[in-house]
């Protein structure tokens, strides 16, 4: 065994599987299985109206129980989901869309085909964490550039500058403090806002 392969197999062997199942020969195949690879394994059941806390894959049957549960999806925990499918009618599919899983098993189920469903979920489940985590500081570094920009705007009307010296008094102050420039503007608009509600803003009066 190569070492890529041997690290691979001693992640999942690390791996808190929760199996979401009512009991019988279909969940005692998947529970088999996994703990021949090696993954800790508990059973659920009935379905819970939250994902388990405390799992890092989740195996979960995709039927009226799951849609009576609520409303949840890959996108409300950090786990790995596993959908297993009994049927693949409209509802079925629906439902598939819905709570996004990151791979799926249909019946019947065999010890066959669940590592590589397993491995390609978690290689999934990880991609789309990181690009989630892409998305949010994008997100987060928009937000920010607004907030200088707001900054800048509130330098030029209030001390008549240009929006590069703007900008660069805040660069300059921000360096002198030891500070980001977004906590500087954080600074520059608390001020602004605190002076117009003691009647001292631009707008005050009107």
């Amino acid at each position: 065994m190569s070492g890529s392969a041997r690290r691979l197999f001693d992640d999942l062997r690390t791996l808190r599987v929760a199996i979401i199942h009512p009991p019988g020969e279909d969940r005692g195949v998947l529970e088999e299985q996994l703990r021949r690879i090696g993954c800790p394994v508990r059973a659920v059941w009935p379905f819970p109206a939250q994902l388990p806390a405390d799992a890092d894959v989740i195996f979960f049957l995709v039927g009226p129980e799951c849609r009576s549960a609520g409303h949840w999806c890959a996108a409300d925990s950090s786990a790995t989901l596993i959908a297993l499918s009994d049927y693949e009618n409209p509802t079925a599919l629906k439902m598939l869309v819905d709570t996004q899983p990151h791979g799926v098993i249909t019946k019947p189920y065999r010890s066959t085909g669940i590592l590589s469903t397993l491995v390609l979920a978690r290689a999934s489940s990880g991609y789309q964490q990181r690009l989630n985590s892409k998305i949010a500081k994008l997100e987060e570094a928009i937000k920010a550039r607004r907030h200088i920009e707001k900054a800048v705007r509130i330098l030029m009307d209030s001390q008549r500058l240009g929006e590069n010296e703007a900008y660069e008094h805040m660069r300059a102050r921000a360096t002198s403090l030891r500070i980001t420039v977004g906590e500087i503007a954080t600074m520059v608009i608390d001020a602004h806002e605190a002076m117009e509600k003691l009647g001292f803003g631009k707008h005050a009066g009107s």
